[in-house]
């Protein structure tokens, strides 16, 4: 795989990113790339009654911790879920403003394809945002209606049981049947047959910068 050094990690909610590419980021982190993660939201108004409504500040802290991400690489706001196509302009210049201080060589994002309004955001101003940056778009099958998968990239079973324990950290979205460790090994199957191995993470290339 070419190197990165800087990755950025656009996650619209706090397990986005988890769920996304989870798998790769653990193989990117073993290989030495500096991964920061950025989550928008934290879902307050979608969290079960029987949780703090501010759970899931908590529980990506812990998710990213068990990726391998370190504490200060890890930075969440708290836009309302469902609501970011009212606040995209203050989105825009916040991505901006990480772009100038950060310079990252690779930014994941959620594809393109995917239906969720406030994935579409994300995706639509970290495009602009980024757009002289290698972006790749991580897949939810379940919002996407459509794949332009065409980048894949080869995992072992350990990125992929790494990737499982983060997103278990989410112990409030354990109800979610997409959390299901059957899920996530039979997708990574799936796109490990198309990539030609045992087990892969698929996206969409949106821009490739060859460096």
């Amino acid at each position: 795989m070419q190197t990165f050094n800087t990755v950025l990690v656009l996650a619209p909610h706090t397990d986005d990113g988890e769920f996304g590419c989870g798998g790769t980021l653990a193989r990117l982190l073993e290989e030495g790339a500096d991964v920061h993660y950025i989550a928008f939201s934290i879902c307050e108004a979608s969290v079960p009654p029987e949780f703090p409504p501010d759970i899931l500040a908590t529980e990506v802290q812990e998710a990213t911790r068990i990726l391998g991400i370190p504490p200060q690489n890890l930075t969440v706001h708290r836009y309302p879920v469902r609501h970011f196509p009212e606040h995209r302009q203050d989105i825009l210049e916040l991505l901006i403003q990480v772009r100038n201080a950060l310079r990252p060589d690779l930014v994941f994002l959620p594809s393109t394809d995917d239906i969720h309004q406030d994935h579409q955001v994300i995706a639509q101003e970290g495009i602009r945002a980024f757009k002289h940056t290698t972006i790749l778009g991580y897949e939810f099958p379940w919002n996407n209606l459509q794949s332009h998968t065409a980048a894949f990239v080869p995992l072992e079973e350990r990125h992929l049981r790494r990737k499982m324990e983060a997103v278990q950290a989410y112990k409030s979205q354990a109800h979610r049947s997409y959390t299901q460790e059957d899920f996530y090994f039979g997708l990574a199957r799936v796109r490990g047959r198309q990539a030609g191995c045992q087990y892969a993470e698929a996206f969409q290339v949106i821009r490739w910068i060859l460096r």
